[in-house]
């Protein structure tokens, strides 16, 4: 293999890989908003941290959150670990979203409205009648293949609006 063919190969592999990232952000966002219909969303890092303490086994997923002016607050980082260390260890599928106030604004009123409190977002399980939910399916998916590269917490860019 020629040194021109192992970087088409690469380039097309970043090409894919940023398709997969749009395409779980476009998930992502549809799976909040339906979460936020059926009030299955928990807002906020304390908030989860009292669902995940009280029953990890209803927690699909916890998006983080944050952005560029959050990155020194120490605070915030080790929640983040924290949260990210009791999502391992409970199986409970991880991703980060670099665009705080993209995701307060789609979760809207559940939470606070400028993204002060949208670090930490949960997803519960949808009822046992409606066990199956194919975009929490589709991130999980997603999520796997991502770990499957040594990527722990994905990262996803939702759609601009």
């Amino acid at each position: 293999m020629t040194f021109e063919e192992i970087c088409r190969q690469e380039n097309s592999t970043d090409t894919s890989d940023s398709a997969r990232m749009r395409s779980a952000g476009r998930v992502l966002e549809e799976v909040l908003v339906s979460s936020k219909q059926q009030d299955r969303l928990t807002v906020g890092v304390y908030e989860s941290a009292k669902v995940m303490n009280i029953d990890p086994d209803s927690v699909a997923l916890c998006v983080l959150a944050s952005g560029d002016q959050y990155e020194w607050d120490v605070a915030l980082q080790i929640h983040f670990t924290l949260i990210q260390a009791f999502c391992f260890d409970n199986d409970i599928n991880i991703v980060r979203v670099h665009d705080i106030e993209r995701l307060a604004h789609i979760v809207g009123d559940v939470g606070t409205s400028d993204g002060g409190d949208a670090h930490c977002v949960l997803v519960t399980r949808p009822s046992e009648a409606a066990w199956k939910d194919a975009g929490l399916e589709k991130l999980g998916v997603f999520c796997e293949e991502r770990r499957s590269v040594c990527e722990w917490v994905p990262t996803v860019t939702l759609p601009e609006r």
